[in-house]
């Protein structure tokens, strides 16, 4: 389970209780996942955003190299479709794309932040596949309860399958 002394972690698109007794049952230590957290009543995304994290599912993300000149996982917006269009110009690499594109984004967010439409259409933000598996904005702790309560009836279930 562990490698020496370090916790092996399971990461990317763990977005429910289930999820995490079923990596757990493979042998990881625990899991990292942030995108669940990204839509919580505290988290220092815009509303525009944590609406956006509600609605999206995982075919509303994309990898593209819009924001920071590296591959990132993003929701999908005007704003990455354009940067992913066949005419656009090729991204800088890193870290000149993101000196070209967090002015404009800034600008974006401020605007969505007051109602502006075509501005709350641009905006993004990075998020993961598992994405799609949320669908409320709670508290984070009612998130980790959450999670706690379905990690246990699927641990539950898991072991009833050896009984």
């Amino acid at each position: 389970k562990t490698y020496g002394n370090t916790p092996i972690l399971a990461a990317r698109g763990i977005a429910t209780g289930e999820q995490m007794a079923g990596i757990m049952t493979m042998g990881a230590d625990g899991v990292w996942c942030a995108s669940v957290f990204l839509p919580t009543l505290e988290a220092e995304t815009s509303e525009n955003i944590k609406e956006k994290l509600v609605a999206a599912s995982s075919s509303d993300t994309v990898r593209s190299k819009s924001r920071t000149g590296k591959h990132s996982r993003q929701l999908s917006s005007p704003w990455t479709d354009a940067w992913e269009s066949k005419d656009a110009p090729e991204p800088l690499p890193m870290p000149l794309q993101t000196m070209v594109s967090e002015p404009a984004l800034s600008i974006v967010k401020d605007k969505a932040a007051i109602g502006h439409e075509g501005a709350k259409k641009l905006e993004t933000y990075w998020v993961g596949q598992g994405i799609g598996l949320v669908n409320e904005s709670i508290t984070a702790g009612q998130t980790v309860q959450k999670f706690k309560e379905e990690f246990i009836e699927a641990y539950e279930n898991i072991n009833n399958l050896f009984d």
